[in-house]
């Protein structure tokens, strides 16, 4: 028996009746094929993820000096003050800085292999080279981290934000004029064996941002105070400090500062010591 279609979705049969209605199919959805997937209905409590609850965690106003944490200046720590906290000289700055240091090798050859140990390439300018030779090689190993130079055969060193450099003069007390500019992230520092009394103010005036003293004699702890502006005690103590003691100043503060040597520096450099 054949039927006719009359119409989307209903047949007439031939002898007129009207069967019940076939329902279309809805094609299942295909990627491409422009109609939409249905979307899953929305559940309450999906629209935001809460995570974990937690207690808030307070303080009250005495308990806020315990978190009080000793931040200072990224650099090199160069010993302990009078309350025992780390000491440290800020070296590398985006501006050249001056350094002077009367007082013997010792403190300043500390200060070279530490620099070297924060990533710093050391420069160092002496009539001594036999001085700095050990602790050169000690540093570097395979990398010429630390370098010795004659006094005047001392090139740009082309420092930079990643190799800042570290530049130390060892020419005596009277040293010749610095042939290196200037310039951002390089520091010089200029090892004094005595401070001369008639050229104090050259040595350590105006240009200088940081200067280091160890012992010295009672003339040159008076000169030292005349250009630092020195209280009368502190004049008094620099010809009795002991040799891991050093008076750092600048023109707005000072600290005393004792040297704390590791074992590795203790067995390449021996103790502490004034004189060379």
């Amino acid at each position: 028996m054949s039927t006719t279609n009359t119409g989307r979705g209903r047949r007439r049969a031939p002898n007129g009746r009207n069967p019940a209605p076939i329902p279309t199919p809805t094609p299942n959805p295909t990627p491409g094929s422009g109609t939409p997937a249905p979307r899953p209905a929305r559940r309450k409590g999906l629209a935001r993820l809460i995570g974990p609850r937690h207690e808030r965690h307070l303080l009250t106003a005495a308990q806020l000096p315990a978190l009080g944490l000793p931040v200072g200046d990224d650099g090199v720590v160069i010993g302990v003050d009078a309350d025992r906290d780390p000491a440290v000289l800020g070296l590398f700055r985006p501006e050249p800085l001056e350094v002077a240091f009367v007082g013997g090798a010792y403190v300043v050859q500390i200060i070279a292999l530490r620099a070297a140990a924060i990533g710093a390439r050391v420069a160092i300018e002496s009539g001594r080279p036999q001085l700095w030779s050990a602790m050169a090689q000690a540093a570097g190993g395979a990398q010429p981290c630390v370098t010795v130079h004659q006094v005047g055969r001392l090139g740009p060193q082309g420092p930079t934000p990643g190799s800042p450099v570290l530049v130390v003069r060892d020419c005596g007390a009277r040293p010749p004029r610095n042939r290196l500019a200037p310039a951002a992230w390089q520091t010089t520092l200029t090892l004094l064996p005595f401070l001369d009394p008639a050229q104090a103010r050259q040595r350590i005036g105006a240009g200088v941002g940081l200067i280091g003293v160890q012992r010295v004699s009672p003339m040159e702890a008076q000169a030292a105070a005349t250009v630092l502006s020195l209280p009368g005690e502190d004049e008094a103590a620099l010809p009795t400090l002991a040799d891991e003691l050093t008076l750092w100043s600048t023109r707005k503060s000072r600290k005393y500062v004792m040297l704390t040597p590791t074992r590795a520096e203790l067995d390449l450099l021996g103790p502490p010591r004034r004189v060379d």
